[in-house]
């Protein structure tokens, strides 16, 4: 097809967590700017781009399944397709994948995203648009403007824990410039999103890398006073970033959830080390309280990793007993999956994989039952809740403050319409979802 007589037509599936649906998001921009057409089904699709998850094998698995599905349909057994994977995989395995996934036409790892709409034009021998054509186009595009949307804020990591491939994935830690993040926002906003969501490998460490360093808690304070009918959220702070200036940050803005998505993995301090992290049960405790002691009606969620290689049954029956007396309000909950490359899967002691299910199932049924405990204590209370869209069946639901994307339920509502924040009062609830009466 020639982009003089029409607009070839690219397909985009993203796997994986919140941060690859922003990288997409962006590549959709520079494709739409580019003079391409995006196209939802991949059987109609000229080029289908794959953005791939490697995190755990699992995400890999999911990955590979993805592409094999994609190259298995008609238009590219026919040869009238191209199949481009694009992020983690690439990022990952490198030349490797090359050798042995002969499916794909081009490998793009996440550090070549940036060139998605060269490459596509090099694959498909398009032609280049016009500067001010592609940029009329890409203002010019509604890539489905949403009540609640994620900004990225920056890349890569720096702690290289015995278990996570994101450092060799992702590269180096690098926060993104206030202007850049500010524009992020400011696009979102004008799409009709009513909550922002801050992303980001390390959240709590932005700024830190600048020639004039910055805090998290200065972005936070920024957006909030720029945009003060917008709602803003940060997720995954490690526990060193959350500092007494954060939570002060906090707490004075109405319109930041108080809300602290805190990934601590585990309690025992010879497992810390173990996985290359600071902490121990009694500093874990000490922190959550302190953020509830400066930020009255603190929501509070971590993640643990349950069967760590050389964790012993005590070990294990501790990390219950934290997660039932460290009064969290959401506990997520991962078996541990032996990474290729990392430090962790060459350690002695690996667990068999179903004692790792088995302690991840039972980890999980403690967590539910705190969590859902402290669900169900919201029947009475007053919250707002931003309104996301509606069911099949027309039933209204959305997030309150206390909730975050994905994760934690939602609130099922009787008004309003997606984008409007209605003022409900919690009436019932089943485990972590909510039912709300607009007052």
């Amino acid at each position: 097809m020639n982009a003089a007589n029409a607009q070839e037509r690219v397909c985009f599936i993203t796997l994986g967590c919140a941060k690859n649906e922003v990288d997409t998001a962006d590549m959709k921009k520079k494709v739409l700017g580019a003079g391409f057409a995006l196209e939802d089904d991949p059987a109609s699709a000229d080029a289908v781009v794959v953005n791939t998850c490697s995190f755990i094998q699992a995400a890999t698995e999911e990955s590979l399944e993805a592409i094999f599905d994609v190259a298995g349909l008609e238009n590219f057994q026919r040869g009238d397709a191209k199949l481009i994977v694009a992020g983690c995989m690439p990022a990952r395995y490198g030349d490797d994948l090359a050798d042995e996934l002969t499916e794909a036409t081009e490998l793009v790892p996440c550090s070549k995203e940036d060139d998605i709409a060269a490459i596509l034009r090099s694959i498909l021998g398009a032609e280049e648009r016009a500067e001010g054509e592609a940029e009329t186009a890409a203002r010019a595009a509604d890539l489905g403007s949403q009540p609640s949307a994620y900004v990225k804020i920056s890349d890569g990591c720096d702690r290289f824990c015995s278990y996570c491939t994101i450092p060799y994935i992702r590269g180096r830690y690098r926060s993104f410039p206030l202007d850049e993040i500010m524009a992020d926002i400011a696009e979102q906003v004008e799409a009709g999103a009513r909550e922002i969501v801050f992303i980001a490998q390390d959240t709590g460490r932005w700024g830190d890398d600048f020639d004039e360093p910055a805090t998290l808690a200065q972005l936070m304070a920024a957006a909030a006073e720029a945009y003060p009918d917008v709602w803003f959220r940060v997720m995954y702070i490690q526990p060193e970033g959350v500092t007494d200036e954060l939570l002060d940050c906090v707490a004075s803005h109405d319109n930041i959830a108080s809300y602290f998505d805190v990934p601590l993995q585990h309690s025992d301090e010879r497992i810390l080390r173990a996985m290359n992290r600071r902490g121990s049960r009694a500093e874990y405790e000490a922190l959550v309280a302190r953020i509830r002691e400066r930020v009255p009606g603190a929501i509070v969620r971590t993640t643990l990793i349950a069967g760590f290689p050389g964790e012993t049954e005590e070990q294990f029956d501790d990390l219950c007993s934290f997660v039932e007396e460290a009064d969290l309000d959401y506990v997520g909950v991962f078996p541990y999956s032996q990474e290729e490359g990392t430090r962790a899967a060459r350690m002695d002691a690996q667990l068999d994989e179903d004692v790792k299910q088995e302690r991840a199932q039972t980890l999980r049924d403690v967590a539910d039952a705190v969590s859902t405990a402290r669900v169900a204590a919201r029947v009475g209370q007053e919250m707002d809740v931003l309104v996301l869209g509606c069911e099949e069946d027309g039933q209204l639901f959305g997030r309150a403050q206390c909730q975050a994307p994905e994760v934690d339920g939602v609130v099922y509502v009787n008004a309003g319409e997606p984008g409007d924040v209605v003022r409900c009062r919690i009436v019932d609830t089943l485990l972590y979802e909510m039912e709300g009466e607009a007052l």
